[in-house]
């Protein structure tokens, strides 16, 4: 009997252990470290590179096999990407011609992306791997057992494609080299196993880790991007030490070294003709900016950016959590805006509000990205939408706006992806979404409204309480959609689980509306009625003839409580399964001028037309 309780004992540890891990991410995070050292040819657009790579295995589980994501290979006829964009109902403009044709089709062999790896070690010991498509299968010649750490070492080498989409050469605006997914990246191993996913259209996922690069190509070229630049006084360009003397070099080319501690990707720009300023954060990083001078309304608006982007990194420090680093790079670049560690590329500039207003959206990925890092790939709208909640409201205090509700444009937006009939559930892998509209709306528009109407079930405080505390608590931790639902459930003391679960996972909507006003002798009688299939609490604003108002809130049962600090007469619980609702107010029909749901537009009821009634 002893043996078996045992065994039986062992058993419990065991499932106990996998449960875990399998529900709280946290609970364990694998670890990199790069070592790069890569040459680039700005003739040829061609590059070769050796990594050296230490991984370690902080999974329970032993490793047999890994993959890296061979990114670049995503530009040549054929591909993935290819094929998804001639199919797609509506291809991204950026990526196809004026007859709406792919761009990458066409690629001859000098326009092509490429990124091919020749050797693989692990531990000195030769590695059998293979190419499909943009992933690297590499079969490991021993296991890299739970808590233990292997170094795998690369020879590869890779062609800049065209400018078609993020990265690439000679971009619509000239930049020369706009270089992210630009090296063999190894993949995600978490609890939930490999995230090997190719590269068709979206966004990345990376480990954490180190990165030291030296990069080595033409001394006219002005380089910026991820991390910090260790050799600044023999680099010059405006990173020198001030006071510093730079010496001329001799011969032909500059090696950049940088490192960056702690982030899961390295992207870099380079360009002879860049403008390079920096500007110290008060009580945060150095900001770097490189931008070109080729057009006298784009330079001043750059240079009109940048005190702007002071505030933006102050606003975020103070909303979310302190910005980690203590550098941030905003560079020209790319096809439009996208984010990276420590820095962003952005396009143009011709217009000073667009370029403040992208400013603002990547800087906030910092945050929601490259520091919390949930997988864009099965939750976009974790990232892209916790992004443009945040750095909506930044521009609306930063920029001055002084809009009622900054949101608004999501709303509608979101409303407009209902009527259509497309919506596709938000736990719909990007990949997957039937074309780019639904996936689009629903990862930034829905993504943000996710947040300003958890304001509205918990409170505004209480919402701004668990951003931090989320932040505080998972950065570095790739969390998954039940993290923040669980932030905001311990910060609220409220249930969640049911706003989660519609929101994300169903294409159920918000549906009430006011169903009858009965006049009951002197007091009157108001029914509501829940139309759409997704519940939520309701407060009624009440105005009289004259002048005077009176608010109303009807907690959600499932909720197990109501939000604090309510300025309101509390209600009875309404159970969803109720269709119908029903209180008295105590003055006569005849003085109510109106009664109105919802009043602050938070809550995303796709038929607003029955939400007020009038005398």
């Amino acid at each position: 009997m002893k043996k078996l309780s045992s065994l039986c004992a062992l058993f419990l540890i065991s499932i106990t252990g996998s449960l875990l891990a399998q529900n709280n991410t946290s609970y364990w995070q694998q670890h990199v470290d790069y070592t790069m050292d890569v040459a680039m040819d700005v003739e040829t657009y061609q590059y070769s590179g050796t990594q050296t790579l230490v991984y370690t295995n902080n999974s329970p589980d032993a490793i047999s096999k890994v993959y890296y994501h061979l990114y670049f290979n995503a530009f040549q006829p054929g591909s993935e990407m290819d094929i998804r964009l001639q199919n797609i109902k509506d291809p991204d403009g950026r990526m196809i011609t004026k007859e709406k044709s792919s761009r990458i089709a066409p690629l001859s062999a000098s326009e092509i992306g490429f990124l091919h790896v020749s050797s693989l070690k692990q531990d000195g010991q030769k590695l059998t791997f293979s190419e499909a498509g943009t992933v690297l299968e590499v079969a490991l010649a021993k296991p890299i057992p739970a808590g233990g750490k292997t170094t795998l070492e690369m020879v590869f080498k890779g062609q800049v494609p065209v400018q078609i989409r993020r990265s690439g050469r000679n971009s619509k605006d000239g930049i020369a080299l706009s270089m992210c997914q630009w090296y063999p990246k190894l993949a995600e191993y978490d609890f939930e196993g490999w995230h090997a996913d190719p590269y068709i259209a979206r966004e990345f996922q990376g480990v954490w880790g180190d990165f030291d690069v030296k990069l080595t190509l033409d001394k006219k070229y002005i380089v910026g991007g991820s991390g910090y630049l260790q050799n600044p006084n023999e680099i010059g360009y405006g990173y020198e030490t001030p006071g510093t003397k730079v010496k001329k070099h001799r011969g032909k080319t500059l090696t950049w070294h940088f490192k960056a501690p702690m982030v899961h990707d390295f992207m870099w720009a380079a360009d002879p003709d860049y403008i390079h300023d920096t500007l110290q954060v008060e009580n945060g990083p150095m900001l770097h900016f490189l931008y070109q001078d080729n057009d006298a309304e784009i330079k001043a608006n750059w240079e009109k950016v940048q005190p702007k982007a002071a505030e933006m990194m102050q606003y975020f420090s103070k909303h979310i959590g302190k910005y980690p680093y203590n550098q941030y790079s905003i560079i020209q670049g790319g096809d439009g805006g996208m984010e990276y560690a420590m820095s962003t590329l952005i396009a143009g500039g011709k217009k000073f509000g667009s370029l403040a207003g992208t400013t603002a959206h990547e800087m906030a990925h910092s945050w929601f990205q490259h520091i919390l890092a949930s997988n864009e790939a099965k939750h976009a709208w974790m990232d892209e939408g916790f992004t443009s909640y945040i750095s909506t409201l930044c521009m609306n205090e930063v920029m001055e706006q002084k809009k009622e509700n900054p949101l608004e444009r999501s709303y509608k937006s979101y409303y407009y992806l209902v009527k259509s009939g497309l919506e596709q559930p938000q736990t719909t892998h990007s990949d997957r979404y039937d074309s780019n509209m639904p996936y689009s709306i629903a990862a930034y528009s829905k993504g943000s409204i996710f947040l300003a109407q958890l304001g509205y079930i918990i409170g505004e405080e209480k919402l701004q309480e668990t951003i931090k505390k989320y932040y505080s608590d998972f950065k570095f931790k790739h969390p998954v959609p039940n993290d923040i639902k669980r932030t905001a459930e311990k910060v609220s003391g409220l249930e969640l689980d049911w706003y989660l679960n519609d929101w994300t996972q169903t294409t159920n909507t918000i549906d009430y509306g006011i169903k009858e006003v009965k006049s009951e002798g002197e007091t009157t009688k108001i029914i509501l009625e829940r139309i759409g299939l997704m519940p939520m609490p309701q407060e009624i604003l009440v105005t009289y003839k004259d002048g005077t108002k009176e608010a109303f809130y009807a907690p959600l049962r499932m909720m197990r409580g109501e939000k604090e600090n309510v300025k309101a007469t509390v209600l009875a619980d309404w159970p969803w399964a109720f269709p119908t609702y029903n209180f008295t107010i105590a003055k006569p029909m005849d003085e109510i001028e109106s009664i109105v749901l919802a009043p602050s537009q938070l809550m995303a009821d796709v038929e607003p037309t029955n939400n007020t009634w009038k005398q």
